[in-house]
C-alpha cells in the first residue's frame, strides 16, 4: 500500500482514500490553503436530482446516506436515502458509477450495520477507479440528548477496515437539540470513550459535532484533538438548530484551521464564509 504522503502515485492507489482532504484538494488546485473552512460540502446528495446537482456544483465533498431498502432486511442492494425514507430512485451502485467520473470526494453515512458490508463490497469493485478521498460515517456513541439508535462501533469499524484498512472514518455521537431548554455539550465521558475506541486505529478519523453544542464543549473537544494528529472535527448543523455566526467564529478562533471542517446549512454557511473572508461560489 502506498503511503498517504505520496503525490501523483496516490492517484492510482486506494491509499488516496486516507489522504487528508486538504492535501488532496490543495494538490489538485481546488483550494488555496490548508484551511478546513475552504472545503465546500453538498449534503444529502441521495436522489438522482440531488446527486446531479451536487456533481454540477462547486462542492469538493459530497455527502450521501446509504441504507437497505424496505425494512433493512438482507434483501435488495443498498440505496441512497435518509431515514425515514425506505426507497430511492438511486442505488449505491448507480451513485458510485456517476460520482467516480468526477474529482469530488465522498462521505457515505450509515445509519445501520446491515447496509455496511454490501456497500463495502460495491466500493471494492470500484476502488481502482475512485481516486478521490472517501470518508465512511456512522454515529457509534450516544451523545448530548441523543435518542437515535447508535451503530455498533466494533462490528462497524471491523467490517469497514476488513475491506479498506486505510479509509478515513467519520465517527460521531447521536445528538438532539431542544430550543426550549439548556442543551448540554459533549461531556468528558463522551470524548474519552470516543478516544478509547479510536486510539487503536491507524487511519484518519474526523468527529462530526453539532454546531449548537460545540461552544459549551470546547475544552473536551480541544482535548480530543490533542490526542492524535489523525483527528479532526466536522461541524454540522440541524435544520432547526439555534446557533450564531459568533459560535462558529469562536470555534474558528480556538481550534487549528486545518483540523476543523464546516458542513453547515445556508444562510449561516455563506455568512460565516463572508465573515472569515472566504469567497462563496454557487
Amino acid at each position: 500500500m502506498v503511503a498517504s504522503t505520496c503525490h501523483f502515485s496516490c492517484m492510482e492507489d486506494v491509499g488516496s482514500w486516507s489522504e487528508n482532504i486538504l492535501e488532496y484538494f490543495l494538490r489538485n488546485n481546488q483550494i488555496t490553503t490548508e484551511d478546513g473552512a475552504e472545503i465546500v460540502w453538498y449534503h444529502a446528495a441521495n436522489h438522482k436530482a440531488q446527486m446531479d446537482e451536487a456533481l454540477r456544483s462547486s462542492a469538493h465533498m459530497i455527502e450521501a446516506d446509504v441504507l437497505l431498502p424496505g425494512n433493512e432486511s438482507e434483501h435488495g442492494p443498498p440505496i441512497m436515502a435518509h431515514p425515514p425514507e425506505t426507497s430511492s430512485d438511486n442505488t449505491l451502485q448507480e451513485w458510485l458509477a456517476e460520482v467516480m467520473k468526477s474529482n469530488k470526494g465522498i462521505k457515505l453515512d450509515f445509519k445501520s450495520l446491515a447496509a455496511v458490508e454490501p456497500s463495502m463490497m460495491l466500493l471494492e469493485k470500484v476502488k481502482h477507479y475512485l481516486k478521490c478521498p472517501v470518508w465512511i460515517n456512522a454515529d457509534i456513541l450516544p451523545g448530548p440528548n441523543g435518542t437515535s439508535k447508535v451503530v455498533d462501533a466494533k462490528p462497524f469499524i471491523d467490517t469497514v477496515t476488513s475491506f479498506f484498512p486505510d479509509v478515513t472514518f467519520s465517527l460521531g455521537w447521536t445528538t438532539g437539540w431542544h430550543p426550549e431548554k439548556v442543551n448540554e455539550g459533549y461531556s468528558w465521558a463522551m470524548v474519552k470513550e470516543m478516544d478509547y475506541i479510536c486510539s487503536g486505529l491507524s487511519q484518519p478519523v474526523t468527529f462530526p459535532v453539532r454546531a449548537a453544542l460545540v461552544r459549551q464543549s470546547c475544552s473536551q473537544l480541544l482535548w480530543l484533538l490533542e490526542q492524535s494528529n489523525r483527528y479532526s472535527l466536522t461541524i454540522w448543523t440541524g435544520k432547526t438548530d439555534n446557533y450564531s455566526i459568533e459560535d462558529l467564529l469562536y470555534i474558528r478562533e480556538h481550534f487549528n484551521k486545518n483540523q476543523v471542517f464546516y458542513d453547515i446549512l445556508e444562510p449561516q454557511n455563506q455568512e460565516f464564509k463572508q465573515a472569515i473572508g472566504i469567497k462563496v461560489n454557487f
